[in-house]
């Protein structure tokens, strides 16, 4: 059977709504945890790797570079010859939800903005061993 780069494509693109909805969706509940008193949201691993992946996702931008899973899925796309009107439905999704277009400082600023709202919570609520 022929590899679908397509399905790889979608399946990067997949890979990559789940990263964002980690780093965004993982700070949301890591503040109501606070607010709530939930102490799962204090646990090391789950402190460290939210911590990790929006430092990952600051330091790439201010180094000029693009998301790994960003080039990887484009790369397989061109090899699936998806662009324009042959991508498929989740791709179709995934650029609406995932992309935008806006000068590149304007992502400098969201990301270490929201970056520094991760590290002020992880120094005022910080993650806790749990027993």
């Amino acid at each position: 059977m022929p590899i679908s780069y397509a399905l790889l494509a979608d399946l990067v693109g997949l890979i990559h709504a789940g990263i964002v909805l980690f780093i965004i969706a993982g700070q949301a509940v890591i503040l109501l945890g606070w607010a709530l008193g939930w102490r799962w949201t204090r646990r090391l691993a789950f402190r460290f790797a939210h911590l990790g992946a929006i430092a990952f996702v600051v330091a790439q931008t201010w180094l000029g570079q693009l998301c790994p899973l960003t080039v990887w899925e484009n790369d397989l796309r061109r090899l699936a010859h998806q662009e324009g009107v042959g991508e498929s439905f989740i791709a179709y999704w995934l650029n609406r939800l995932l992309y935008y277009q806006a000068p590149h400082e304007i992502f400098v600023a969201a990301y270490s903005a929201f970056g520094a709202l991760v590290l002020v919570t992880f120094l005022f609520y910080p993650p806790r061993r749990q027993p």
